[in-house]
C-alpha cells in the first residue's frame, strides 16, 4: 500500500490534487485544509497517504499533517462514515474544531457537514470522544494566493453538494463579513448554510 507521496504537483483543485512522481501521476483526494497548504502549481509536495481499497477502485487520500490523517482514520471507524464522508468531515470542519466538538460532545457542529445528521454526529461524538487527547499534534500551514480564495470556496461548497448559486451567496457574505483565506471563507460559508440532509 502507499504510505506517502512526494513529487511535483501537476494538477490541484479544492479536494484532489495530481502528483507526478518518477512520471507517473497519481490523483489524490484531499481535505480543504491539505489543498491550503498544497503549492500553486509546479512546485513539489508530500502528502501522508491512506489507501482505500474497494471492489471496483482503489482511492489515495493525502494529508499535509499527521493529525488530519489521524483523525481521518478515526472517522472511517465510525459505523456510517466511510472515506468520502470523512474526507468531507475534514473539509468542514478544521482539526482543531472537530478535536473540540468531540472531546466537548458538541455533536451539533458536526451537523454544518453535508451528509452528517443529528443521529450520525451524535455517534461520531459517542464512538470518538475518549480518544480524543487535550492538544493536537501541530502542523503547518500555508494560505493559498488570495485572489483565488473566492472561487476556490464557492468550488469546494460545490464539492460539497451546495449549488453554485447558494455557494456564491455564502462565499459572498463570509467575505464581507471579514473571512479572508479559503479555510476561513469555507468555514464561514457554512456556518451561514443550512445543513444539507
Amino acid at each position: 500500500m502507499i504510505a506517502r507521496l512526494e513529487g511535483r504537483v501537476e494538477r490541484v483543485a479544492p479536494g484532489e490534487v495530481v502528483v507526478d512522481t518518477g512520471g507517473v501521476g497519481y490523483r489524490v483526494r484531499v481535505p480543504l485544509s491539505t489543498y491550503a497548504a498544497l503549492p500553486p502549481g509546479d512546485g513539489t509536495c508530500r502528502l501522508r497517504i491512506i489507501t482505500v481499497v474497494r471492489e471496483d477502485e482503489i482511492q489515495l487520500y493525502g494529508f499535509s499533517t499527521a493529525d488530519e490523517e489521524e483523525l481521518f482514520r478515526w472517522l472511517q471507524a465510525v459505523s456510517g462514515v466511510g472515506p468520502k464522508l470523512a474526507l468531507r468531515i475534514l473539509s468542514g470542519i478544521s482539526p482543531a474544531e472537530l478535536r473540540r466538538a468531540l472531546s466537548s460532545e458538541d455533536a451539533a457542529s458536526l451537523t454544518v457537514v453535508p451528509g452528517v445528521g443529528r443521529k450520525l454526529a451524535q455517534r461520531i461524538v459517542l464512538e470518538l470522544k475518549d480518544r480524543v487527547g487535550s492538544t493536537a499534534p501541530a502542523g503547518v500551514r500555508m494560505s493559498p494566493p488570495p485572489a483565488d480564495a473566492a472561487r476556490d470556496a464557492v468550488a469546494a461548497l460545490e464539492a460539497l453538494g451546495y449549488p453554485h448559486r447558494v455557494a456564491a451567496e455564502a462565499v459572498r457574505k463570509a467575505e464581507a463579513g471579514g473571512a479572508r483565506g479559503l479555510e476561513e471563507i469555507v468555514r464561514e460559508a457554512l456556518r451561514g448554510l443550512k445543513p444539507r440532509r
